[in-house]
C-alpha cells in the first residue's frame, strides 16, 4: 500500500555539512611529515644552487632553500618574489636573466614585498608566481610552501618546467592597448582574488592557474532560463522547456563592457521588483546598489572564504545559506561554483558568473552586481565582512536560476547542495536510524560527503531556542567526526555548525569549555582544531547527537565530481567513490503517468528501468551491496510563480529474477516490491538507501496519483559495478 505525505511551504530546517577541506584533511592542517620531507630537500638544493646561498643587500638574487632571501629591490625600484622555502622571504631582486629567482619563488614563499621591494609592478608579478604554490608572505617574510608539489600530478620537474615555461607570456606579457597583463592573472587576481587583502585558498590558486593556462576547461553551458508550460489540469507539459532568452556568455559580455567602458546591466534579471517578488510588491523601499556604492573597497573574497562567513538576511532561505556555508568547507567544491577568474578590480565591469548543476549538466549563470538594499545595507544573504560580496552575488545568481528571490522561500538544504555539487542527497529519520549509521557516516566523510541535521520545528514558535542551546526548525551542518579517549573510555564526537555563526551553541557535555575536555591532551585538541569561540561551531557526543537531533541528510558526491576535482587540482580522492547511472524520463497523461501501486490497473504503464547489481560491498562480509535510488522531478521551483508546486513522487523496486523485459500488471499483482521509497512526498527528490543481494531488479518511479504530469531524473548510486537501461 502506497502512502502519501505532503509538506506545505517546503522543508527549511535542513542543513548539509562536510568534512574538512584541503589536500591533507580537515581544518587546513599542515601536511603530515611523510608528505613534507621528500620535496623540501630537493627544493632547498635547487633554490640554493641557482637562487643564491647568501643574502644580497641589493636584492639581485633571492635566497635559496633554508637561506634568507635578498632584502629590498634593485635600487628599491624592483622587488622580486624570492625567498627560501624554509627561511624568511626576501626581495629576490629583478634580473630577467636570472631565472633562478623565479624558480625559488615557486616553492618558497611569495616574498611578501621583500622589504620595500615588492611594491612595484614587475616585482609583484614575479612574486605572484611564488604565490601560486608558496604562501603569500607577510610584509617582509615569505609565506612558505602551502603544498608539497610532489603531490601534484606530474611531479616537481613538470611543475617547474610548466610554470617557468609559461611565466614569460602569462605573467610578463602586457597588452599595450589596455595596459593590462595578458591573461588577466597578475595584480590582485593572482595575489588575492578581488582586492589587496583577499586570500585565494591553496587549491584556488592551482585551480585559477589551470583555468588561465587552459589545462582545465569545465563542460558548462550558458544558462538559459527555462519556461516550463503548465497544462490546464495543474501538471506541466513534459517536454524540454522553451528558452525565454538567448544565453549570456560571461567573457563576451565582460569584454564588450570593457571595450565600451560601461558597467554590465543584466537584461534577463533586471534591477526591478519583478526580480524580487512574483506575488506581491516589496514590503519596503528597495534600492539596487553596486558593491562600490555600498563600501569603498568591495572585494569578492576577503581573507579566505570560510563556513563562518555567511549570514542570513530577510529572505526565508536559511536552507540556501546553510548550503553556501557548507560549500566553503572544501575549496575544490567552492571554486566549481564561484569561478576564481573574476574580481572587483582586474577587468571589473560589473558582471559576475556562478555555476550550478541542473538535472545532469552544469550551467553558467551571469548576473550584474546590482544588489537589493535598504538604507544602504544588503537585504538578503551576505558575508560577515561588510566589504565581501561572494555570498550576496551567489544568492542573486541562484535567484535568477529560479526566476526571483521569492522563489527561494521554502526549500531543503539538500536541494541547494545538489545544485551546487551535483551530488545525491539522502534523508534520515534519527528516531528510526539505520543500524550502521555511525559506520555509514564515517565512510561518508572519507568519500567527501556533506552532512546536515535538524530538530523538528515547533509549529507555534519560529526557530524556538531550547535550554540546551539548540534551535528547533533550524538547519545545522555536521562538519566532522572524531573518536577520542574521554574520561570514561572511547567516545565518538560530532563537530556541528550553526550557520548563524554566533553564540547560540550546544551547552551540554563536550560543549565549548566543558569539563570533558580536561581529559583530552593538548596535542589532540590542537589536531582537532579545537577553539572555544562564540562562532556557532561546537562538539557533542554521538549519543547526545542521536538524542537531540531528529533529521539528518547526507549529500553524496558522485565520480564526475571527483574526476573534475582531479582535473582542477591534480589530486585524486584517496577513498572509495560511488558508481552511478542516470536516466531521464517523463510522466505523460494517459501514457506513462500510471500513479503508484494503489492503482494496479495503470501502475505498469509507468516508466520502468532494469538495474543489474553484480558486486557486493568491498569492505563488508555479508555479501550484500549498497544501492541508493533517487527520483527527482524537474523544473517545479520555476513554476512557483504560476501557482504550482512539487507533486508527490516515489518509487518501487522489484526483484525481476530472469525476466528481461517490462514487468506486467500480472507480475505486480503477484509480487511485492523488494525495495520502495518510504512514502510519496511532494519534495523535489525522493531517495532510498538499501542493502540487498546482487541481482536483476526493476525500478518503477511514479507520482502518487495517475495522470499527474512531470519530468523526472532517476539516479542510481552503488559501491560496485552497475548496469541499467530503460525497458
Amino acid at each position: 500500500m502506497c502512502s502519501m505525505l505532503c509538506r506545505s511551504g517546503g522543508y527549511n530546517n535542513y542543513d548539509g555539512g562536510g568534512g574538512g577541506g584541503g589536500f591533507y584533511g580537515g581544518g587546513g592542517q599542515p601536511p603530515p611529515p611523510q608528505h613534507k620531507s621528500k620535496g623540501s630537500k630537493a627544493l632547498d638544493f635547487l633554490g640554493g644552487l641557482i637562487g643564491g646561498r647568501k643574502e644580497d643587500r641589493k636584492g639581485n638574487r633571492g635566497g635559496g632553500g633554508g637561506y634568507p632571501g635578498g632584502g629590498g629591490g634593485y635600487d628599491d625600484d624592483y622587488g622580486g618574489g624570492g625567498g627560501g622555502g624554509r627561511s624568511r622571504g626576501g626581495g629576490g631582486g629583478f634580473n630577467l636573466n636570472d631565472i633562478g629567482g623565479i624558480i625559488n619563488t615557486i616553492s618558497g614563499g611569495g616574498g611578501g614585498g621583500g622589504g620595500r621591494g615588492g611594491g612595484s609592478d614587475i616585482g609583484s608579478i614575479i612574486g605572484g608566481i611564488g604565490n601560486l604554490i608558496g604562501g603569500g608572505g607577510g610584509q617582509y617574510g615569505g609565506g612558505g610552501g602551502n603544498i608539497n608539489p610532489n603531490r601534484l600530478n606530474g611531479g616537481m620537474v613538470n611543475i617547474l618546467g610548466n610554470l617557468i615555461g609559461e611565466a614569460a607570456h602569462r605573467f610578463l606579457g602586457v597588452d599595450p592597448s589596455t595596459g593590462r597583463i595578458i591573461g588577466a592573472v597578475a595584480g590582485n587576481v593572482i595575489m588575492g582574488l578581488g582586492g589587496k587583502d583577499n586570500s585565494l585558498g591553496n587549491i584556488g590558486k592551482i585551480i585559477l592557474d589551470n583555468i588561465i593556462s587552459g589545462k582545465f576547461r569545465r563542460d558548462v553551458d550558458p544558462f538559459v532560463r527555462p519556461e516550463p508550460r503548465p497544462d490546464r489540469t495543474g501538471g506541466v507539459t513534459p517536454i524540454q522547456p522553451v528558452p525565454a532568452h538567448a544565453p549570456l556568455d560571461f567573457y563576451e559580455e565582460r569584454d564588450r563592457c570593457l571595450k565600451e567602458k560601461r558597467l554590465f546591466e543584466d537584461p534577463h534579471f533586471p534591477a526591478q521588483d519583478s526580480s524580487l517578488f512574483y506575488s506581491r510588491s516589496p514590503p519596503k523601499r528597495v534600492e539596487w546598489l553596486r558593491p562600490g556604492e555600498i563600501v569603498r573597497d568591495p572585494q569578492l573574497i576577503t581573507e579566505g572564504h570560510s563556513r563562518f562567513d555567511v549570514i542570513q538576511g530577510e529572505l526565508g532561505d536559511c536552507w540556501l545559506m546553510a548550503a553556501a556555508a557548507n560549500l566553503t568547507l572544501k575549496d575544490e567544491l567552492f571554486y566549481r561554483v564561484v569561478p576564481p577568474d573574476q574580481s572587483f578590480t582586474e577587468n571589473y565591469a560589473g558582471i559576475f558568473h556562478f555555476q550550478f548543476w541542473q538535472y545532469g549538466k552544469w550551467v553558467d549563470v551571469v548576473v550584474d552586481d546590482r544588489l537589493p538594499t535598504s538604507n544602504g545595507e544588503l537585504l538578503y544573504m551576505h558575508s560577515r565582512s561588510n566589504n565581501e560580496f561572494w555570498s550576496a552575488l551567489l544568492e542573486k545568481a541562484y535567484a535568477k536560476l529560479y526566476g526571483s528571490y521569492e522563489a527561494l522561500k521554502g526549500g531543503t538544504t539538500s536541494e541547494a547542495l545538489e545544485d551546487m555539487t551535483g551530488g545525491l542527497t539522502e534523508f534520515f529519520d534519527l528516531h528510526q536510524p539505520p543500524r550502521n549509521l555511525m559506520q555509514m557516516m564515517m565512510r561518508g566523510f572519507e568519500m567527501g560527503s556533506l552532512f546536515g541535521c535538524s530538530i523538528e520545528a515547533d509549529p507555534y514558535v519560529w526557530e524556538a531556542k531550547l535550554s540546551n542551546g539548540l534551535v528547533k526548525g533550524h538547519a545545522y551542518s555536521i562538519t566532522g567526526m572524531r573518536i577520542v579517549n574521554g574520561p570514561y573510555g572511547q567516545v565518538c564526537l560530532m563537530r556541528i555548525r550553526n550557520p548563524w555563526g554566533n553564540e547560540q551553541e550546544w551547552n551540554g557535555p563536550w560543549s565549548d569549555g566543558s569539563k570533558e575536555w580536561r581529559s583530552i591532551p593538548d596535542n589532540v585538541k590542537q589536531d582537532m582544531g579545537l577553539k572555544f569561540d562564540h562562532d556557532g561551531e561546537f562538539w557533542m557526543s554521538f549519543e547526545d547527537f542521536m538524542r537531540n537531533f531528529e533529521k539528518m541528510e547526507i549529500c553524496n558526491l558522485g565520480p564526475d565530481v571527483m574526476d573534475e576535482v582531479y582535473q582542477m587540482t591534480g589530486v585524486r580522492a584517496a577513498g572509495m567513490v560511488w558508481a552511478t547511472n542516470t536516466h531521464d524520463g517523463a510522466w505523460i497523461r494517459n501514457q506513462t503517468a500510471g500513479g503508484c501501486r494503489n492503482y494496479i490497473n495503470t501502475f505498469a504503464s509507468n516508466p520502468q528501468y532494469r538495474v543489474q547489481l553484480t558486486d557486493s560491498d568491498p569492505d563488508d562480509d555479508d555479501e550484500l551491496c549498497t544501492v541508493i535510488f533517487a527520483v527527482m522531478q524537474k523544473y517545479r521551483r520555476n513554476l512557483k510563480a504560476q501557482g504550482l508546486d512539487n507533486v508527490p513522487i516515489g518509487f518501487a523496486v522489484y526483484d525481476a529474477g530472469n525476466i528481461t523485459g517490462r514487468l506486467s500488471k500480472g507480475f505486480f499483482q503477484a509480487n511485492k516490491s523488494a525495495m520502495r521509497s518510504a512514502a510519496f512526498i511532494n519534495l523535489r527528490e525522493m531517495t532510498g538507501r538499501f542493502r540487498v543481494p546482487p541481482g536483476n531488479y526493476v525500478v518503477v518511479p511514479s507520482t502518487f496519483e495517475p495522470n499527474e504530469e512531470a519530468e523526472f531524473m532517476l539516479r542510481i548510486y552503488t559501491n560496485g559495478f552497475i548496469e541499467s537501461e530503460e525497458l
